[in-house]
């Protein structure tokens, strides 16, 4: 899956980058129809559930499923945004397959 992976106010080590990518790559067996994906991580002042902020954007024909977490470490973010991707992408592929 081609992925924008975009860091703001830091920059991404490539192991980061490489966890992710295996991550998100691993969703095209719930739903293989994903055009691309964007991807922000952030680092936030708000230090309450964690300070690493992940938002993925995943672009479906004639949908888009934006999912934001904030945990401790990006690793945690990135785990916890898969989960509910991988929620979403099976309920689409479901009503698809249903219609």
């Amino acid at each position: 899956m081609k992925l924008q992976v975009q860091s703001i106010h830091f920059t991404a080590d490539v192991k980061l980058l490489d966890f992710l990518q295996k991550k998100l790559d691993k969703l095209e067996t719930f739903n293989d129809s994903i055009i691309d994906g964007e991807v922000f991580l952030k680092l936030d002042t708000n230090d309450a559930k964690g300070n690493k902020v992940v938002n993925i954007k995943l672009n479906i024909p004639g949908n888009s499923i934006v999912v934001k977490e904030q945990r401790s470490t990006f690793e945690e973010a990135i785990d916890a945004s898969y989960d509910i991707l991988k929620n979403q992408l099976s309920k689409l592929k479901e009503k698809s397959v249903a219609h």
